[in-house]
């Protein structure tokens, strides 16, 4: 079956969430929500989320789902956001809990976080299915950008969250902590071993030099033969030799010691002081 996807380009961090229909039905998910943050002034705001809203309350649609491809750490989360007025469940890998304890330390976090993935709805394992309507979603678990990630399977269609991108930009940074290069390289063969025609939509897209557009939709077969990181039947030595001398010359994302005390609490802040008032931490050489 082939879903409805619908995507929304969030321009200050590249970053695409997806409105996937049921075709037969009003039953739809939300992939990889966006909640705008200015880190210069510490302001969130729901604008981007607020598109994805009116989309769903426009078109009459029943939000079943609200999927996390991982935590992300480039873009806090608008999950509890949306939930609050559309609903769906939100779900995330089980290996959140592997996330939540490497992060909960670095963040100095204490007992009372949660380090069990209790924050989420669901907690999604290699194989698992889900429905969206008459739908079937099934789950990839595609680690090594972040122990957590997943690739969504939804029809003929596979929401991919950082793992791949365009076929001229490439693949994911395995440098953030539990990241590998070897483990992404395995990941990717198991996105590639989806027929040919199988949709792609990639989490971010950077446009690539040479290119003048954002576009955000590929297929397995154009991942196979042009990615410019895999593509061609790359070798994993070569993949992992390519990927490592490039991750070595990348800057931390500018938005990853917000997002990541965020969205490892399913996009809900740290809990407030006694005055009702909430602060993010910054750990110093932490990162």
């Amino acid at each position: 079956m082939k879903p409805d996807v619908k995507g929304f380009f969030d321009t200050a961090t590249f970053t695409v969430s997806y409105v996937v229909k049921d075709p037969g039905s009003t039953a739809c998910a939300i992939v990889d929500s966006v909640l705008d943050f200015d880190y210069s002034s510490g302001r969130t705001d729901t604008k981007s989320a607020d598109a994805v809203i009116a989309y769903v309350q426009e078109q009459g649609l029943d939000v079943q789902w609200i999927l996390e491809s991982h935590v992300h750490a480039d873009h806090l989360s608008a999950a509890p956001y949306i939930q609050e007025r559309v609903g769906g469940k939100i779900g995330i890998g089980d290996r959140i809990q592997v996330v939540q304890d490497t992060f909960g330390k670095i963040f100095n976090e204490g007992t009372e976080f949660q380090r069990d993935g209790s924050q989420f709805d669901k907690l999604f394992a290699e194989g698992d299915t889900f429905e969206i309507g008459a739908l079937q979603g099934r789950v990839l678990h595609t680690p090594g950008h972040t122990p957590a990630c997943l690739t969504y399977v939804i029809g003929d269609a596979a929401f991919v969250g950082d793992t791949l991108f365009m076929p001229d930009f490439g693949t994911a940074r395995c440098d953030f902590p539990g990241g590998s290069a070897e483990t992404l390289y395995n990941s990717i063969q198991k996105i590639l071993a989806l027929p040919d025609e199988t949709r792609i939509f990639v989490g971010h897209d950077y446009k690539a030099p040479g290119r003048d557009e954002f576009v955000w939709e590929t297929s397995v077969a154009d991942e196979k033969a042009r990615n410019i990181h895999i593509g061609g039947g790359k070798s994993q030595a070569d993949f992992v030799k390519m990927r490592s001398e490039r991750d070595a010359t990348l800057a931390m994302p500018k938005l990853i010691i917000p997002s990541l005390q965020v969205n490892m609490r399913a996009g809900q802040m740290p809990p407030a002081d006694d005055e009702g008032k909430t602060y993010l931490k910054v750990p110093v050489n932490g990162l």
